[in-house]
């Protein structure tokens, strides 16, 4: 005798039931995959931040004043340079006063730019996984790097000066 429609129903019934598991477990594992990814992006926005913000101060508070007043190593008084080693000095106390929101720093590097007039700032870092954590044979942390530069500028130097006729600024490149 040849089954029925009610019949083949009745053999089926429940089969959706085993696939439900699967597909709440895909979507648990996607959602830990973008949570897991934006917090990698985050710490990537954060140490940008942290290097601009380093380049920023190390560009102004490390210009050096000897060679604004009396020149110097081929300037003339009133030449821009920064002091590379006191450029270190301001990036890493810049960096280390910053809250980092989750995001270890593992290293800063400080570079001369524009003939010693700026600083290029580096910043690397780390950021904990939530949930590869729970995966073994998985890197538990997302390494992260910004880099920002920062150039001081004459106010009379043109178009990306800061500041009025005459003041010194900030410029940023890297």
């Amino acid at each position: 005798m040849r089954p029925t429609v009610g019949d083949r129903a009745d053999a089926e019934a429940g089969s959706v039931l085993a696939l439900v598991p699967a597909a709440v477990l895909v979507l648990v594992v996607l959602g830990a995959i973008a949570v897991d990814s934006a917090l990698a992006f985050l710490g990537q926005r954060e140490v940008s931040n942290a290097a601009a913000a380093a380049a920023n101060d190390a560009a102004t508070a490390a210009l050096s004043d000897r060679l604004f007043y009396r020149g110097g190593e081929g300037r003339a008084a009133g030449a821009l340079a920064v002091d590379l080693g006191r450029a270190r000095e301001v990036a890493s106390r810049s960096i280390a006063a910053r809250s980092s929101r989750g995001v270890e720093v593992t290293g800063v590097d400080v570079e001369p730019a524009e003939g010693g007039r700026g600083v290029c700032v580096t910043v690397h870092g780390r950021v904990p996984y939530v949930f590869a954590r729970s995966v073994p044979l998985v890197d538990h942390w997302a390494a992260v790097t910004g880099r920002a530069g920062a150039v001081a500028v004459a106010g009379d130097e043109g178009e990306g000066a800061v500041g009025g006729e005459g003041q010194a600024g900030v410029r940023t490149d890297c």
